[in-house]
């Protein structure tokens, strides 16, 4: 195979990559990937992928090598077909190697460094040969259980860049081997040594000092915080498997006019199939006998089912919750619409830029110049005539004091709270790169449907002709509707029974397809559905009542004909209705800089009613399901930082496209699992909540940050002096994560602006 000369047309190649600890990890990668002739390549920190676009015929061993000589592993994905869902790779987020080495080595540390840390801060603990102990615990948590950070300190070496890693490996290496030479060549090792308490700082050649509480401590806890962080962030793939659960398992196909069981994946086009009433759809087709209606909320998040007869098109995933159907599959695999949705999610997710964690932006800069003063100590002592030993103790006490106990504390901690305090009030954050979304966002988009509205239908208005009870209307209609499974029924008879209570049995109860459904009830001959329905028995409604129906409709409700005993009696309208807290919702995004924006696939005139209820003055309708990612996309290149808020299938591509993915945990999973946040309580309120705890813990995290650095910064000098007590040391590294944990605390006392 060659590939020299590429050809004019390329594909599509996505690499599972392993071993990045940061977000310059993927720039490294994306940078060496775009190095190869022909290739196109994004490499996505928090989604662990790497998207490419590479010649035709192009070797992806290639790729998976040259990833390989940056430092990190690399695999093609396992197949997304439905096969693999009964097998072990799609729970291969479950076991995860990283993760769970990741969480082995926790585990380890935790038990091991715990008493060293006891024995080294309290000297009532220091018994004759404490110092030995010490080692022989302290030595597999700096070598074994700090073994990420080493080795990724080595391939940020090799690049010339430094990060977290690098301070961390530093700082503990140099913990760790100045206590050996101590240990060893020094003083520290005799026999009943201690290290007391002392408030005064006295220049030394450190040879009765070791630090190793401070290198098991700082792996120790800055484990606990990769491991956290890497455990939410493998959920970024999350999406897709929902997406495929979607779909139906098996299909009954007719083949040779008999109904056979088949899996899904072994579906053809052109192959007829059975779907009877609550079944789902098993691929994109037309009906090719029978009428129904189609539940398509789950995949388009529209509440009104579509009524569908012989040369309809249908879509695979949603539900038939009328009669038998008959289907020619047209579309298969993935070129399904539910595949393509798939598709977008990806693609939106490995798209979005990720922001580089502050801790590794500060390090950037912090790294080198703590480097440069523990050799510019080094020097100076060697230069002014002291002993070896003593400069070297100086130079070591600079890198240990400067390794960021309190760094590995700022993030997780910030984030436990405030995620914690974010559970309680419905809201569920995914990680800390949302945290960084929220700070900009000035426009929200919001969807309609199960978002601003409730998503639901429900019988919103009654009007009767003259003469006719209300109450009457509703008991017999709601009666007939009750025997129906079809959800507008089902919305009438829920509000008949609520209004006038229980509802009497009909009798003769028949469906007539695609009209509506006629019985006897108490001795009447009832009529509900379509007003053609009661013009075939000579029922007409009254020009007051057709002129209402006609403006209900033109308003995008559905309008319901009741009519007995030979004449028609009144309408039932029935509709999505607003939530009770989107208006208020509304008004509080503005208030904190917000400008909301309503899209949706329905009709302008119905929009706009919506958004003039709640107060949105901005609306986007009449968008296909698929286009609502290019708004989204066209709103960021006009420089908007975009939120959006959403809970249908429908709605994920957007909701990872967005700078900030909120969604309705009322909705669908597969949105759920693509967004950012997610809002258990369905209450628009809670998305204003979810951004101002957002902020708040993000501000935390950056106070954090500056004490967290600020602490070492101010025992910089002394290091440098040669008068750093292994006490202080401990002791400021106790300090500095105290305030840190308790500065995060504080995040467990704000409050929702819903009550």
């Amino acid at each position: 195979m060659s590939t020299s000369a590429p050809p004019s047309r390329g594909s599509g190649v996505e690499l599972e990559i392993g071993g990045m600890t940061c977000a310059s990890c993927a720039m490294r990668i994306e940078k060496k990937l775009n190095k190869l002739e022909g290739v196109v390549a994004t490499v996505n920190y928090a989604t662990e992928k790497a998207k490419i676009t590479v010649p035709d015929g192009y070797d992806p061993a290639v790729l998976i090598a040259e990833v390989e000589k940056t430092g990190y592993s690399a695999v093609l994905p396992a197949p997304k077909g439905r096969k693999n869902d009964t097998g072990s790779s799609d729970g291969a987020d479950d076991e995860d190697p990283e993760l769970r080495s990741l969480r082995h080595r926790l585990i380890g540390a935790i038990v091991l460094t715990v008493p060293v840390i006891a024995m080294a801060m309290i000297p009532a603990l220091q018994f004759t040969y404490w110092q030995w102990a010490s080692l022989a615990l302290a030595a597999p948590v700096i070598i074994w259980a700090a073994w990420p950070f080493h080795k990724a300190a080595w391939t940020n070496l090799t690049h010339g860049a430094a990060t977290m890693d690098t301070l961390i490996s530093m700082g503990t290496s140099a913990a760790f081997l100045w206590s050996l030479y101590a240990l060893f060549f020094g003083t520290a090792g005799t026999p009943g040594m201690t290290h007391p308490f002392e408030f005064a700082l006295a220049p030394s050649d450190g040879a009765a000092n070791i630090y190793l509480e401070v290198g098991a401590g700082v792996t120790m806890f800055i484990l606990a915080g990769r491991y956290f962080e890497k455990r939410s962030k493998k959920q970024a793939g999350a999406a897709l498997r929902a997406l495929l659960e979607l779909g139906a398992k098996e299909v009954a196909v007719l083949r040779g006019g008999v109904e056979t069981k088949i899996p899904v994946e072994d579906l053809q086009v052109g192959d007829e199939f059975i779907v009877r009433p609550g079944e789902k759809i098993a691929t994109d087709g037309v009906v090719v006998s029978g009428t129904s209606a189609v539940d398509a909320s789950m995949l388009t998040g529209e509440a009104v089912p579509v009524e569908v007869a012989e040369g309809d098109a249908v879509t695979g995933a949603t539900t038939n919750v009328g009669g038998r159907l008959v289907i020619r599959a047209t579309r298969v695999g993935s070129d399904t619409q539910l595949a393509q949705m798939a598709q977008l999610v990806e693609d939106a997710q490995t798209g979005k830029a990720e922001v580089q964690r502050l801790a590794d932006r500060i390090s950037g800069v912090f790294v080198p110049i703590v480097i440069v003063i523990a050799f510019v100590t080094l020097g100076g002592w060697l230069g002014a005539g002291f002993p070896v030993t003593a400069a070297f103790t100086a130079a070591v006490a600079v890198l240990v004091i400067a390794c960021p106990c309190a760094l590995g504390l700022a993030t997780p901690t910030a984030l436990l709270v405030g995620t914690g305090r974010g559970a309680q009030m419905g809201v569920l954050i995914k990680g800390p790169e949302v945290l960084e979304s929220t700070r900009k966002v000035d426009t929200v988009v919001l969807d309609k449907t199960g978002t601003v509205t409730t998503g639901k239908m429900t019988l919103v208005e009654v009007f009767v002709e003259d003469g006719t009870e209300r109450a009457e209307l509703l008991r017999l209609a709601g009666a007939l509707e009750d025997a129906s499974e079809h959800p507008i029924a089902q919305a009438i008879a829920k509000g008949a029974t609520q209004e006038v209570g229980p509802l009497p049995t009909p009798e003769d109860f028949a469906n007539i397809e695609g009209k509506g459904v006629q019985g006897i009830v108490d001795g009447h001959a009832v009529l509900v559905g379509r007003d053609s329905l009661l013009a075939e028995w000579s029922q007409q409604l009254s020009p007051e009542l057709a002129s209402t129906k006609a403006r209900a409709e033109g308003e995008g409700k559905t309008v319901v004909a009741v009519g007995w005993d030979g004449q028609a009696r009144g309408i039932l309208v029935v509709a999505d209705t607003v939530k009770p807290s989107s208006a208020e919702a509304i008004a509080q995004f503005r208030a904190i800089g917000l400008t909301p924006i309503l899209l949706t696939g329905d009709n302008e005139a119905v929009a706009r009613q919506i958004a003039a209820e709640v107060g949105i003055t901005e609306v986007i309708a009449e968008v296909l399901p698929k286009d609502k990612v290019d708004v989204v996309t066209r709103l960021q290149r006009e420089g908007k930082v975009v939120a959006m808020i959403g809970d249908g299938v429908n709605d994920a591509p957007a909701l990872a496209q967005a700078d900030l993915g909120l969604a309705m945990g009322t909705g669908a999973d597969v949105a759920i699992e693509a967004s950012d946040i997610t809002l258990v309580r369905g209450d628009l309120r809670s998305a204003v909540d979810a951004i101002r705890l957002s902020r708040k813990t993000l501000g935390t995290i950056k106070t954090n940050l500056f004490w967290a650095f600020a602490y070492n910064v101010a025992a910089i000098p002394v290091a440098a002096l040669g008068m750093l007590n292994p006490m202080l040391a401990g002791a400021a590294m106790a300090l500095s994560s105290v305030f840190v944990v308790g500065n995060s605390l504080r995040l467990r006392g704000f409050r929702s602006i819903a009550k």
